[in-house]
C-alpha cells in the first residue's frame, strides 16, 4: 500500500476543504512573513537614530559626570585618549557640553550648547545629514550655529537670523556672543529638537573660556564589532574614566527594544493558534467522514502507524502547498517594504520614547526572520494534526465498518 499516493489522492479528493485549509495557512504565513520584517526594521531604525544621531554606540565621560553634570567635570586630556582610540581603528569624536540662554528678537529660551569637532563628528554621527533648512557647521565660519527644530520655532528664527547666546564661562565671567543661524535640524529627539544649539568646538571654547578638556567622547562601532566588544576595548583604553554603552545610558529604551522581540513570537502564537484550530477541525471532519475507510484499511492489515502516517502526510502536503502559496503572496510585499517602506506622512517625526519616528518605515528581511514564521507554522500544523491522526490510528475496525 503506497501511503504517499493515498494521501495525495485524499487531499485532491475534497478540493473545497483542502482549498480552505491551505488558503488559511497561506494567508497566516503571508501576514507573518511581512510582519517578521517590519518589526526588526523598526527596531533597527530606532537603534540607528539613538546611536547615529544622538548618543553614539559608546560614550566616555569623566567620573561623576553622569551623576552631576557640570561644565567643570571633564576629561582633561582628550587628545591623548583619542590617539589611543584611533590606534584601535574605532571612530571617536569629542563633545563639549554647556547650557545657557538663547535670545532672538522678543523671544528667549533655555538651551543646551554642544561643541563639536566637525571633521571627527562626521565620521561618528549623522547629525549633519538631518539639517532640514540651511547648512551644517563649518569650521571656517565659527560664528555659525545650528539649532533644533522646535527651538527654531520657539525663537522664530531661520537660517540667516541672528542669535544671542548668554551663559557663565568657566572663569566666572559672563559668556555672551552674537551668532548666525546656519541651519535648522529636522526631528531627531525631543531634547535635541527643543533646546539644542550646535556650534564648532572652537566657538564653544571661546564662548565658555574652556581652552582644554572635553565632557564626553562619542564612539562608533567599527566594522562588525559588537557593542560589548567595542565597550570592552574602550574601557581598556580609558581605565580611569566612565565608559558606558548606549544601552547603559538609556536602559528603558534598551529594555523596550529587547521586549519587542518577544512580542513577535507572541504574535506568531496568536495567529497560528487560530490556524491550528482550523486545521484540527478540518482534519477531524476528514477522519469522521472516512471512518469506514479507515476500518477497511485496518481490516486488511494496515497497522496504527500506517494509518497515522496517512493523516500526517495529508497535513504535510497541505502545509507544503501553503508554504509555497504564502511565499508567492508575500514576496512582492517583502520586496516593496524593503525598498520603499511604509510612508507615515504627517506622523513622521512624532516622538516614541523621546526619539523621533522616521517618516518611512522599512522592512528588514533575513533568513532568520523568514525561517521563524515557517517553522512556527509547521510546528502548529504538526501539533494540530496529531490528535486526528491518533484517533484514526486507534479506531476499531469492527466499529468503524458499522459506523453510519
Amino acid at each position: 500500500m503506497n501511503v504517499f499516493k493515498m494521501a495525495t489522492r485524499n487531499v485532491v479528493r475534497n478540493r473545497r476543504r483542502t482549498a480552505i485549509t491551505v488558503a488559511a495557512m497561506a494567508f497566516a504565513l503571508c501576514v507573518e512573513l511581512l510582519y517578521s520584517g517590519l518589526i526588526p526594521g523598526y527596531l533597527r531604525a530606532m537603534e540607528e537614530d539613538i546611536t547615529q544621531f544622538e548618543i553614539g554606540d559608546v560614550q566616555v565621560l569623566a567620573p561623576g559626570y553622569l551623576d552631576s553634570p557640570s561644565i567643570y567635570t571633564r576629561i582633561e586630556d582628550p587628545a591623548a585618549l583619542l590617539a589611543r582610540i584611533d590606534q584601535l581603528g574605532i571612530p571617536a569624536t569629542p563633545r563639549l557640553l554647556g547650557g545657557g540662554l538663547a535670545a532672538a528678537g522678543e523671544y528667549s529660551a533655555g538651551v543646551a550648547f554642544r561643541g563639536v569637532d566637525v571633521a571627527r563628528d562626521r565620521k561618528v554621527t549623522r547629525v549633519q545629514d538631518r539639517v532640514a533648512h540651511g547648512k551644517w557647521l563649518d569650521p571656517t565660519e565659527p560664528a555659525g550655529v545650528v539649532v533644533g527644530k522646535r527651538l527654531a520655532r520657539t525663537l522664530s528664527v531661520k537660517p540667516g537670523a541672528e542669535l544671542l547666546l548668554l551663559s557663565q564661562a568657566t572663569d566666572g565671567s559672563t559668556a555672551n556672543g552674537l551668532y548666525t543661524v546656519r541651519g535648522v535640524l529636522a526631528n531627531i529627539a525631543d531634547a535635541t529638537d527643543r533646546a539644542t544649539v550646535y556650534m564648532t568646538e572652537g566657538a564653544f571654547r571661546e564662548l565658555m573660556v574652556m581652552p582644554q578638556g572635553a565632557h564626553q567622547l562619542v564612539i562608533k562601532r567599527a566594522g562588525n564589532a559588537t557593542l560589548e566588544e567595542t565597550g570592552a576595548a574602550i574601557s581598556a583604553a580609558a581605565p580611569d574614566l566612565d565608559v558606558k554603552t548606549w544601552k547603559e545610558l538609556m536602559p528603558i529604551i534598551a529594555q523596550m527594544l529587547d521586549s519587542v522581540h518577544g512580542m513577535i513570537y507572541i504574535m506568531y502564537f496568536i495567529i497560528y493558534v487560530a490556524v491550528g484550530i482550523l486545521i484540527l477541525n478540518a482534519m477531524l471532519m476528514a477522519v469522521f467522514e472516512r471512518i469506514k475507510e479507515f476500518g477497511v484499511l485496518k481490516a486488511i492489515g494496515a497497522g496504527p502507524l500506517r494509518v497515522m502516517s496517512l493523516i500526517l502526510i495529508e497535513c504535510a502536503l497541505q502545509a507544503a502547498m501553503a508554504v509555497a502559496l504564502g511565499f508567492a503572496a508575500a514576496l512582492p510585499g517583502m520586496w516593496y517594504l524593503s525598498k520603499h517602506g511604509i510612508d507615515f506622512g504627517a506622523m513622521g517625526g512624532m516622538d516614541a520614547m523621546g526619539i523621533a519616528m522616521r517618516k518611512i518605515w522599512y522592512g528588514v528581511y533575513s533568513p532568520e526572520s523568514v525561517a521563524g514564521p515557517v517553522i512556527m507554522l509547521l510546528f502548529m500544523v504538526g501539533l494540530a494534526s496529531l490528535y486526528p491522526a491518533l484517533k484514526a490510528a486507534w479506531i476499531s475496525p469492527i466499529r468503524a465498518m458499522r459506523h453510519r
